[in-house]
Protein backbone atom coordinates (compact mmCIF):
# COMPACT_ATOMS: atom_id res chain seq x y z
CA UNK A 1 0.00 0.00 0.00
CA UNK A 2 1.06 3.57 -0.65
CA UNK A 3 -0.04 5.69 2.30
CA UNK A 4 0.32 9.45 1.86
CA UNK A 5 -1.08 12.26 3.98
CA UNK A 6 -1.30 15.38 1.78
CA UNK A 7 -1.97 18.59 3.72
CA UNK A 8 -5.11 20.26 2.38
CA UNK A 9 -5.84 17.38 -0.02
CA UNK A 10 -6.34 14.46 2.34
CA UNK A 11 -4.99 11.05 3.10
CA UNK A 12 -4.41 8.65 0.22
CA UNK A 13 -4.29 4.94 1.00
CA UNK A 14 -3.65 3.44 -2.40
CA UNK A 15 -3.68 -0.31 -2.86
CA UNK A 16 -4.40 -0.53 -6.61
CA UNK A 17 -3.06 1.12 -9.72
CA UNK A 18 -5.28 1.10 -12.83
CA UNK A 19 -3.50 2.16 -16.02
CA UNK A 20 -4.66 2.67 -19.55
CA UNK A 21 -2.50 0.78 -22.07
CA UNK A 22 -2.44 2.41 -25.52
CA UNK A 23 -1.29 6.01 -25.43
CA UNK A 24 -0.31 5.76 -21.77
CA UNK A 25 1.90 2.70 -21.25
CA UNK A 26 2.26 1.81 -24.92
CA UNK A 27 2.83 3.42 -28.29
CA UNK A 28 1.09 1.76 -31.23
CA UNK A 29 0.41 -1.36 -29.16
CA UNK A 30 3.99 -1.77 -27.91
CA UNK A 31 4.84 -1.33 -24.23
CA UNK A 32 7.39 1.44 -23.71
CA UNK A 33 10.62 -0.31 -22.66
CA UNK A 34 11.37 2.18 -19.90
CA UNK A 35 8.17 1.17 -18.07
CA UNK A 36 8.99 -2.49 -17.42
CA UNK A 37 11.09 -1.84 -14.33
CA UNK A 38 8.86 0.80 -12.67
CA UNK A 39 5.76 -1.36 -13.15
CA UNK A 40 7.54 -4.36 -11.63
CA UNK A 41 8.77 -2.23 -8.70
CA UNK A 42 5.29 -0.84 -8.05
CA UNK A 43 3.77 -4.33 -8.16
CA UNK A 44 5.74 -5.12 -4.99
CA UNK A 45 3.75 -2.43 -3.17
CA UNK A 46 0.33 -2.26 -4.85
CA UNK A 47 -1.75 -4.33 -7.25
CA UNK A 48 -1.24 -3.23 -10.85
CA UNK A 49 -4.09 -3.51 -13.36
CA UNK A 50 -3.94 -2.50 -17.01
CA UNK A 51 -7.34 -1.67 -18.50
CA UNK A 52 -7.54 -1.66 -22.27
CA UNK A 53 -9.76 -2.16 -25.28
CA UNK A 54 -6.59 -3.74 -26.74
CA UNK A 55 -6.97 -1.95 -30.05
CA UNK A 56 -3.83 -3.56 -31.46
CA UNK A 57 -4.40 -6.99 -29.85
CA UNK A 58 -0.97 -6.88 -28.21
CA UNK A 59 -1.52 -5.95 -24.55
CA UNK A 60 -1.30 -9.41 -22.98
CA UNK A 61 1.75 -10.34 -25.02
CA UNK A 62 3.49 -7.04 -24.33
CA UNK A 63 2.89 -7.36 -20.59
CA UNK A 64 3.96 -11.01 -20.31
CA UNK A 65 6.39 -11.43 -17.43
CA UNK A 66 5.36 -8.17 -15.78
CA UNK A 67 3.42 -8.62 -12.52
CA UNK A 68 0.12 -7.06 -13.51
CA UNK A 69 -3.44 -8.02 -14.33
CA UNK A 70 -4.49 -7.21 -17.90
CA UNK A 71 -8.19 -6.41 -18.15
CA UNK A 72 -9.44 -6.37 -21.74
CA UNK A 73 -12.64 -4.34 -21.74
CA UNK A 74 -15.49 -5.22 -24.06
CA UNK A 75 -18.13 -2.95 -25.54
CA UNK A 76 -18.28 0.46 -27.09
CA UNK A 77 -18.33 2.62 -23.96
CA UNK A 78 -14.78 2.26 -22.71
CA UNK A 79 -15.08 5.31 -20.45
CA UNK A 80 -17.89 3.73 -18.44
CA UNK A 81 -16.14 0.34 -18.40
CA UNK A 82 -12.93 1.82 -17.00
CA UNK A 83 -14.82 3.82 -14.37
CA UNK A 84 -16.78 0.70 -13.38
CA UNK A 85 -13.51 -1.18 -12.92
CA UNK A 86 -12.20 1.54 -10.60
CA UNK A 87 -15.47 1.51 -8.64
CA UNK A 88 -15.39 -2.29 -8.37
CA UNK A 89 -11.90 -2.10 -6.86
CA UNK A 90 -13.01 0.60 -4.39
CA UNK A 91 -12.31 4.00 -5.92
CA UNK A 92 -10.98 5.43 -2.65
CA UNK A 93 -8.03 3.02 -2.82
CA UNK A 94 -7.22 3.43 -6.53
CA UNK A 95 -4.73 5.59 -8.37
CA UNK A 96 -5.59 5.80 -12.08
CA UNK A 97 -3.24 6.76 -14.90
CA UNK A 98 -4.43 7.61 -18.40
CA UNK A 99 -4.37 10.03 -21.30
CA UNK A 100 -7.45 9.54 -23.45
CA UNK A 101 -10.95 10.90 -23.42
CA UNK A 102 -12.11 7.39 -22.49
CA UNK A 103 -9.95 7.64 -19.34
CA UNK A 104 -11.70 10.74 -17.99
CA UNK A 105 -14.24 8.92 -15.81
CA UNK A 106 -11.69 6.59 -14.21
CA UNK A 107 -9.37 9.53 -13.54
CA UNK A 108 -12.22 11.46 -11.93
CA UNK A 109 -13.50 8.56 -9.82
CA UNK A 110 -10.13 7.35 -8.52
CA UNK A 111 -8.73 8.67 -5.24
CA UNK A 112 -5.83 10.00 -7.32
CA UNK A 113 -6.01 10.59 -11.05
CA UNK A 114 -2.78 11.13 -12.98
CA UNK A 115 -3.06 12.38 -16.55
CA UNK A 116 -0.21 11.59 -18.93
CA UNK A 117 0.57 13.79 -21.92
CA UNK A 118 2.79 11.31 -23.82
CA UNK A 119 3.17 10.95 -27.58
CA UNK A 120 -0.57 10.99 -28.23
CA UNK A 121 -1.19 14.03 -26.07
CA UNK A 122 -3.73 14.34 -23.27
CA UNK A 123 -7.44 14.73 -24.03
CA UNK A 124 -8.94 17.91 -22.59
CA UNK A 125 -11.59 15.94 -20.68
CA UNK A 126 -8.87 13.72 -19.17
CA UNK A 127 -6.87 16.81 -18.25
CA UNK A 128 -9.84 18.31 -16.42
CA UNK A 129 -10.40 15.04 -14.52
CA UNK A 130 -6.76 14.68 -13.39
CA UNK A 131 -5.37 15.62 -9.99
CA UNK A 132 -1.82 15.65 -11.39
CA UNK A 133 -0.53 15.82 -14.97
CA UNK A 134 2.85 14.43 -16.05
CA UNK A 135 4.77 14.62 -19.31
CA UNK A 136 5.02 10.84 -19.65
CA UNK A 137 4.06 7.56 -17.99
CA UNK A 138 7.54 7.12 -16.56
CA UNK A 139 7.07 10.33 -14.56
CA UNK A 140 3.61 9.20 -13.41
CA UNK A 141 4.98 5.90 -12.08
CA UNK A 142 7.97 7.64 -10.48
CA UNK A 143 5.53 9.78 -8.48
CA UNK A 144 4.15 6.59 -6.97
CA UNK A 145 7.62 5.20 -6.29
CA UNK A 146 8.56 8.46 -4.53
CA UNK A 147 5.29 9.61 -2.89
CA UNK A 148 6.79 12.75 -1.37
CA UNK A 149 6.60 14.19 -4.88
CA UNK A 150 2.83 13.78 -4.73
CA UNK A 151 2.75 15.68 -1.45
CA UNK A 152 4.84 18.47 -2.97
CA UNK A 153 2.45 18.77 -5.91
CA UNK A 154 -0.92 18.47 -4.16
CA UNK A 155 -0.38 20.15 -0.79
CA UNK A 156 -2.42 23.22 -0.08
Amino acid sequence: MIDIDVPGFGRLQLSRLVCDFNGTLARDGRLLDELRDPIARLAKTIEVHVATADTFGTAKGELTGIPCDVVVLQGDDQALAKAALVERFGANSVVAVGNGRNDRLMLASAALGIGVIGDEGLAGDALAASDIVTRCATEALQLLLEPRRIIATLRD
